[in-house]
């Protein structure tokens, strides 16, 4: 396995989170492409390779002022993902290439002059789990619902970094259900989420109303506090897992319902 950077080569893999086999990610659309070179000189990507070249893990870091936290010359790990055993190949995971991808993005901020980095993880025992930070020398700060923000500090000039938390309310319009989806393109994930409901919407009718806030704007951004998500009625919704399609559908619909 060895640590590279992201080339021309790869980033079709990078913009499908390494899932090429997966043509649900595809759903997504052109989103996190568009981030990505919007964004280009400032994201900073490492990928783990096999001994045929091929992606199988990956982390990506930004400078905190275009992340989901308020920081001073600090990069914030947004994404650590190792790919899963399929059947018939190698298992990549407890073989130290979190651990890897972790050192070269802390190498690579520190030649930038960062004099921290920040990153969130799980409280619970699962996907991006926190205890993986905690264990090589991240500090936890601050907790919003089950995900934690932990940080390595390289000197003693760096400032503990805040999350931004929602500053306004998502607010409905009379008479119709009311979808409003953030959209900022840095994870696939949450791009398939806003891409789902958008099209749910679509199929629906005049009964719903779909409002797509750009949060690739930074300032669009720091006004509302929110990066990513969907609202149905006010509501967050698919905080988990990508919603399906199906369940999207369903979840609008039931609302249509409450309307007769």
């Amino acid at each position: 396995m060895q640590i590279v950077g992201l080339t021309e080569e790869h980033e079709d893999f990078y913009f499908r989170c390494l899932e090429d086999w997966d043509a649900r990610v595809g759903e997504q659309g052109h989103h996190k492409a568009c981030w990505y070179r919007s964004n280009r000189e400032q994201v900073g990507v490492r990928l783990a390779v096999d001994e045929e070249n091929t992606p199988r893990g990956m982390i990506q870091y930004v400078p905190a002022d275009i992340s989901q936290i308020e920081g001073r010359d600090l990069y914030f790990i947004q994404c650590i993902w190792i790919h899963p055993k399929r059947k018939g190949e190698v298992n990549f995971r407890r073989k130290g290439v979190g651990r890897a991808l972790l050192e070269a993005a802390e190498e690579d901020v520190r030649s930038r002059g960062a004099r921290g980095i920040a990153a969130w993880g799980i409280r619970l025992p699962f996907w991006m789990r926190a205890s993986f930070y905690k264990k090589h020398g991240y500090k936890p700060i601050q907790r919003d619902g089950i995900s934690l923000l932990v940080w390595k500090p390289f000197n003693d000039e760096a400032e503990k970094p805040s999350w931004i938390l929602p500053r306004r309310e998502v607010s409905n319009q009379p008479g119709v259900v009311t979808v409003t989806g953030f959209i900022s393109g840095w994870c696939p994930a949450l791009s398939l989420v806003f891409e789902r409901a958008k099209r749910a919407c679509a199929e629906l009718g005049d009964s719903v109303v779909f409002i797509e806030i750009d949060t690739s704007d930074r300032a669009t951004f720091l006004d509302w506090g929110i990066m990513d998500g969907v609202y149905v009625d006010g509501k967050r919704v698919g905080q988990g897992p990508p919603m399906s399609y199906e369940k999207m559908l369903k979840l609008i619909r039931k609302k249509i319902n409450k309307l007769k």
